[in-house]
C-alpha cells in the first residue's frame, strides 16, 4: 500500500514539472531556435559537401598520380630489363671478340716463324699487282756491278777503324783515374759493317765499348723480362744499378720492405746504404738515385774521348772530331786531302755474363721513337746476331744469296728514302726479315741462282708484316734459337717483342712507312735497271776505290 501512493505521487508530480504552462517564457522561444538550427545545419552539410568534393578531387589526383609513377616504374622497369639483355649481350660479344682474337694472336706466335711453304707466300703479295719484278739474270747483273765491288772497301775501313779505335781507347785508359773513373775494355765491331752486307755511302763502322764500374762498385742490371712490370713502351729496355759489389740485393728484404723506426737491418748499416749525393753522381747516376744515367755516360766519354785524342793526336796526320753531339762516340776523321771517314765508337754494359749488352745510345734512324727516360738503356743482340749469321753460313751452299738479298733491299729502300724522305722502316727490320727467313727455310733454298724467288719472299715477308703492324724480335721469344750460340734463356723465354709496335701508336708513321715501301716496289726495277745499264763495273770499282 505505501508504496503504490508513493508511485502515483511520482507520477502527479512528473506531470506538474512537464506541463507547457509552467514554463511559458523558456518553452515560448523554441520555434525560432529549430528555424536557426535547421539554418545552421544547412550551412554545415553544404561546407561538408563541398569539402567532400575538394577530398575526392584530391584523391582523384592522387591516383592518377600514383598512376603515372606506376607507369613511369614499369617503363624504368621495362628499360633495366633490357639494357641488362643488351648489356649481357654487348658482353658476351666482348668476350667472344677477345677470345677470337687471342686464339687469333696465340696462333700467330705459335707459328710466326712458320713462313716457308710456298702456299703461304702465294697468299700474300698484294701490293705486288701490276709491279714489274727484275728477272733472274737482270738481278744478277745490278748486283755484280753496283753492290759486289763494296766488299773489298769495307774491309780495308775496318782495318783501319780497328787499329785507330784500340790506340784511341788505350789512350783513354791512360788519361783516366783508375781508382775512380769508369774501366773501358777492348771494343768490338757490330752491324752491318762486320755482317758484310752495307752497301750505301758513307760506310760507318759501329764499335762498342763495354765498360765497368770502379772498384769496390758494381753493376746490378733488370730488364723488362726479369718479373717485374714494365709498361708496354719499356719492353726492350733495361735499368742499371750502381751498387758496392759487398751488398746482397737480392739476399736481403731491407730494400723491398718498409722496416719500422726502432728496426735495423743487421746486413746493411745507414752508413752502408745511404751515400753521398755527389758520390752518385761520380759514379755517373741520375740525381738522387743509383741508376746509371746515359747522359752522364755520354758526357763522361766524350770527356774522355777528347783527352786521350789530345794525347796521341801527334802520331797522325789527321784530325778527330764529333760529328753528332747528341751521341757519345759519333766520330769522324778528316784528312788533309779533304775526305773523311766517320765511325761510331759507343759505351755499353754487359748483361751479366752474356754478350747482350745494354747501349746508351742506339744509332736509330728514320721515324722511331725515342728512349723512355735517360735511366732506361736498350738492350742489343748484335753480337749473337752476327754469331748466328756465321754459324747459318756455314751450312748454306757456296755463294749463298741470303746477304745478297739483304743487300739489294737496303739498297732500294735508302734510294727510295733519299727520293721521297725517311719512313718508320730501318735496316734493323730488314735484317731481322733474313733472319726469319734463313731459320724458316731449308739451307738449299739459299742456292745463289734462287736470288730473284728469295728476294721477292723477303718483301712479300715485310709486306705481311706492315699489314699486321707485327715484325718480331728475331732473338726475343724464340725458342728455335740454336743452343751453339749460348743465348740467355730469360730472353728466350720472355714475350716476343714486336719491333712495328710504334706503328700502331702511330698512325702518320705508319701511313708515311707504307706508302714509301709502295712506291720502293713501284720505282724497283727502275731503279735496278738504270744502276745496270749506266754503271760499268771497271767505274764503280774506281769511285770505291776514291772515297776512301
Amino acid at each position: 500500500m505505501p508504496v503504490g501512493i508513493f508511485r502515483v505521487c511520482l507520477v502527479v508530480i512528473t506531470a506538474i514539472v512537464n506541463h507547457p504552462l509552467l514554463f511559458p517564457k523558456e518553452n515560448g522561444t523554441v520555434p525560432e531556435n529549430a528555424e536557426e538550427i535547421i539554418q545552421k545545419m544547412k550551412e554545415r552539410e553544404e561546407s561538408l559537401r563541398l569539402e567532400q568534393l575538394r577530398l575526392e578531387q584530391e584523391i582523384a589526383e592522387q591516383e592518377a598520380t600514383q598512376k603515372a609513377l606506376e607507369k613511369a616504374a614499369e617503363v624504368v622497369e621495362e628499360s633495366k630489363e633490357e639494357k641488362v639483355r643488351w648489356d649481357m649481350w654487348t658482353a658476351l660479344s666482348m668476350v667472344i671478340f677477345l677470345l677470337i682474337e687471342l686464339w687469333r694472336q696465340d696462333f700467330q706466335e705459335g707459328n710466326w716463324q712458320d713462313t716457308g711453304e710456298e702456299d703461304d707466300m702465294a697468299v700474300l703479295g698484294k701490293a705486288f699487282k701490276g709491279v714489274a719484278f727484275p728477272d733472274k739474270a737482270v738481278l744478277a747483273g745490278f748486283y755484280e756491278k753496283r753492290i759486289l765491288g763494296t766488299t773489298g772497301d769495307m774491309a780495308r775501313m775496318r782495318e783501319m777503324v780497328e787499329g785507330f779505335a784500340d790506340d784511341l781507347l788505350e789512350a783513354l785508359r791512360s788519361v783516366c783515374n783508375r781508382d775512380a773513373d769508369m774501366e773501358v775494355e777492348d771494343c768490338m765491331g757490330v752491324g752491318s759493317m762486320y755482317e758484310n752486307w752495307r752497301v750505301r755511302k758513307p760506310f760507318v763502322c759501329d764499335l762498342i765499348v763495354p765498360f765497368a764500374p770502379p772498384e769496390p762498385y758494381c753493376f746490378r742490371s733488370q730488364t723488362w723480362c726479369s718479373g717485374d712490370s714494365f709498361p708496354p713502351d719499356e719492353q726492350g729496355y733495361g735499368t742499371i744499378k750502381v751498387c758496392r759489389a759487398d751488398e746482397d740485393v737480392t739476399g736481403c728484404i731491407c730494400d723491398k720492405t718498409k722496416l719500422g723506426e726502432d728496426m735495423l737491418c743487421l746486413l746493411h748499416s745507414q752508413a752502408n746504404t745511404t751515400r753521398p749525393s755527389s758520390e752518385m753522381e761520380d759514379l755517373l747516376c741520375f740525381k738522387n738515385t743509383q741508376y746509371l744515367d746515359a747522359d752522364q755516360v755520354m758526357k763522361w766519354f766524350q770527356i774522355a774521348v777528347t783527352k786521350a785524342w789530345n794525347r796521341i793526336s801527334h802520331k797522325y796526320e789527321f784530325d778527330l772530331s764529333f760529328s753528332l753531339l747528341d751521341s757519345p762516340g759519333a766520330l769522324k776523321i778528316k784528312f788533309r786531302s779533304g775526305k773523311s771517314v766517320a765511325f761510331n765508337l759507343t759505351p755499353v754494359v754487359q748483361y751479366e755474363n752474356s754478350d747482350v749488352y745494354f747501349i746508351s745510345h742506339f744509332p736509330r734512324r728514320g721515324l722511331a721513337a725515342d728512349l723512355p727516360s735517360s735511366t732506361h738503356w736498350f738492350l742489343t743482340f748484335a753480337v749473337y746476331e752476327r754469331r748466328f749469321i756465321q754459324l747459318v753460313s756455314k751450312t748454306l751452299p757456296a755463294n749463298a744469296c741470303h746477304v745478297s738479298c739483304l743487300q739489294i733491299l737496303s739498297f732500294l729502300h735508302g734510294k727510295q728514302c733519299s727520293l721521297t724522305g725517311p719512313s718508320g722502316l730501318i735496316n734493323y727490320h730488314l735484317k731481322t726479315v733474313m733472319l726469319h727467313l734463313l731459320q724458316a727455310r731449308p739451307s738449299q733454298d739459299w742456292a745463289p741462282e734462287k736470288l730473284e724467288a728469295r728476294l721477292q719472299d723477303m718483301l712479300k715477308f715485310l709486306e705481311k708484316c706492315l699489314h699486321e703492324k707485327k715484325l718480331y724480335h728475331f732473338f726475343i721469344g724464340n725458342g728455335k734459337v740454336p743452343a751453339e750460340l749460348g743465348f740467355p734463356i730469360i730472353f728466350q723465354r720472355a714475350e716476343p717483342l714486336n719491333l712495328f709496335r710504334p706503328f700502331v701508336l702511330r698512325r702518320d708513321v705508319y701511313r708515311k712507312t707504307v706508302d714509301t715501301f709502295h712506291e720502293m716496289l713501284r720505282n724497283m726495277s727502275a731503279l735496278i735497271n738504270e744502276y745496270t745499264v749506266h754503271i760499268p763495273l771497271a767505274h764503280t770499282n774506281g769511285i770505291h776505290k776514291e772515297s776512301l
